[in-house]
């Protein structure tokens, strides 16, 4: 069995990192395929070398562009790599434009497309990551949902119990096994001169939100609030595209810290150790769940439920007086919830469930 793992995003890395350790302890043959959606495969080296993961084979460096733009070169350059290879299964994971093309070119040679984190959905058709999930679920072969909740949203859409699979979420895994790295490698605290547990740490950057003034501005106006009200540090390392949104739309930011983008280990474990985290990312949603650490979603809806079921997360949108309400809430909960997104050994059964059904 040939497995073929196609990412192009960082978080994508993150989560398919405990699928690509599996691979590599059994001695599976596999390769990795980065189609550089948001850095160049040589900008995101550093990165696959923090997480002691091997070079990709190919790189496409499709570079950024519309959504029609990247999703057909990348669906040119996959295609012409899996008709050289020959996998037998192609693994995407997600919801990027990546996951898209890699599918459909996977499908349309004929290939088995395995979907790690199916299922997830936020009922939102304007936001793109939903049109390119929903599609790619139902193109796939073999469905990984993290959560019984997401089995059976793919049930209900009409697909085939047998194609289904509750393997738990890979970002367990990730961050698990991610942290233990980050413990070695890193001493953030030091170099932002913040103390552990004394500050709150901020991630905005999804296109609803940095390309819409008004929200981008409430959202801004919020953090704000939120350094007046409580007075801790509010720590904001901020996505290129969100900056050049800032200065696109003349807001100044007063008493949030803005810093340089954190690399991964880094913010992980400024993530594990905050007093609350206010995001608009799905990924830093299960994060902060699976460590312990409150959160604060800025958007109106999530795909993640499961996080505001166990209460380790709440919904505030954009609006300002919502943001400092959600935050002051979010800092009288006790942190006990259990974490929904299962046992840390997705990986394994991901592996697992292709031997068995690919052999």
């Amino acid at each position: 069995m040939k497995i073929a793992i196609v990412l192009g995003t960082r978080p994508e890395i993150i989560k398919f990192s405990p699928v690509v350790r599996q691979c590599e302890q059994l001695g599976l043959d596999f390769f990795i395929l980065h189609t550089g959606q948001h850095y160049s495969y040589n900008m995101d080296r550093v990165f696959f070398e923090q997480l002691e993961l091997p070079r990709a084979r190919y790189n496409l460096d499709v570079g950024s562009g519309t959504h029609g733009e990247e999703t057909g070169k990348m669906l040119m350059g996959i295609e012409k790599v899996l008709s050289l290879e020959g996998p037998d299964v192609v693994l995407v994971e997600g919801d990027t434009n990546t996951v898209l093309a890699g599918a459909l070119a996977a499908v349309k040679l004929g290939i088995t497309v395995g979907h790690v984190e199916a299922g997830l959905r936020s009922y939102d058709r304007q936001m793109p990551e939903e049109i390119n999930r929903v599609l790619t679920d139902h193109c796939s072969d073999l469905l990984f949902a993290p959560t019984e909740k997401s089995a059976q949203i793919l049930l209900n859409e009409g697909v085939s119990k047998e194609k289904v699979f509750v393997t738990g979420n890979t970002i367990v895994d990730a961050v698990y096994q991610n942290l233990e790295i980050a413990k070695r490698k890193v001493d953030v605290f030091d170099e932002l001169g913040v103390e552990d547990g004394s500050y709150f740490l901020v991630t905005v950057h999804r296109q609803e939100n940095v390309d819409d003034e008004r929200r981008f501005r409430g959202i801004i106006k919020g953090l704000e609030l939120v350094y007046e009200e409580f007075g801790f540090p509010v720590l904001y390392p901020i996505h290129p595209r969100a900056m050049k949104q800032l200065k696109t739309f003349g807001i100044a930011v007063n008493g949030v810290r803005i810093v340089e983008p954190l690399d991964y280990l880094s913010f992980l474990l400024l993530e594990s150790n905050a007093k609350l985290v206010l995001t608009d990312s799905g990924g830093v949603q299960e994060e902060t769940c699976i460590l312990g650490v409150p959160c604060v979603t800025l958007r109106y809806n999530t795909e993640r439920p499961e996080t505001l079921e166990v209460r380790s997360n709440v919904l505030a949108g954009a609006d300002p007086l919502e943001i400092v309400k959600k935050a002051g809430l979010m800092l009288g909960n006790n942190c006990q919830w259990e974490n929904p997104f299962g046992d840390g050994k997705a990986g394994e059964r991901i592996v697992r469930i292709l031997r068995e059904q690919l052999g």
